[in-house]
């Protein structure tokens, strides 16, 4: 498989907060067509499919300066053995088209495996991919918005080929998810070392305390 690393910078000269998102989803639902629709405003309509790319993004969500590192996984069919792909995400965007179910179908079974090698919900934004074509709809609203709430996560209807601001949209809310995940994780390490700190500091007192009140 070819792999390929490509830097897309628009600003972020102060430091970052970083997201690693994977993109996920059928061959041939348009997975690197939303990715390079996100970081260039084109489509283009054709793709190797033997290329996985990973493109870091640097952006401003919420007036902060975020870094994206995308790793496009192309046309490639969704096995467990790209096991380190999902170790290294912090998140992923699950695309199906709404003119194949069983790219809707395939974004269920990948979910679960997801959630097994993470051995948590993870992060992850469900996206219904060339709305354009609705006069061929196989899978309809509904059905995406209820497997979004199923997952709690984000629910998104799009057309990388006539682009649109929820394409952006959807990675901006992707990261925000990412983002709260890393704060509500790192709050419980940082109470118990301060409750650690607190110990320490509680048996040097006590021992000082016994030291002055001992009988000489």
């Amino acid at each position: 498989m070819k792999e390929q690393t490509v830097a897309m910078t628009s600003n972020g000269k102060n430091k970052s907060v970083e997201s690693k998102i994977c993109i996920l989803g059928a061959p041939g639902v348009g997975k690197s067509a939303l990715v390079v629709r996100f970081l260039t405003r084109r489509f283009i309509w054709e793709y190797d499919p033997t290329l996985e790319c990973t493109y870091k993004h640097n952006t401003t969500i919420d007036e902060e300066p975020v870094v994206m590192e995308i790793l496009d996984t192309a046309g490639q069919e969704w096995s467990i053995h790209r096991e380190g792909h999902v170790r290294w995400a912090d998140g992923f965007v699950l695309v199906y088209a709404i003119n194949d179910r069983h790219s809707f179908e395939e974004v269920s079974s990948i979910k679960q495996c997801l959630d097994e090698v993470k051995k948590t919900n993870v992060q992850c934004v469900l996206v219904g991919n060339k709305i354009d074509l609705l006069h061929e709809v196989h899978v309809p609203t509904s059905e995406g918005e209820r497997l979004a709430s199923d997952w709690a996560s984000a629910f998104f209807e799009t057309s990388a080929s006539d682009g649109g601001e929820d394409i952006p949209e959807l990675f901006h809310e992707l990261h925000r998810e990412i983002r709260r995940r890393k704060m509500i994780e790192c709050k419980p390490r940082r109470r118990s070392s301060a409750h650690q700190m607190r110990q320490v500091f509680t048996k040097m007192f006590k021992t000082q305390t016994n030291k002055v009140t001992s009988p000489s």
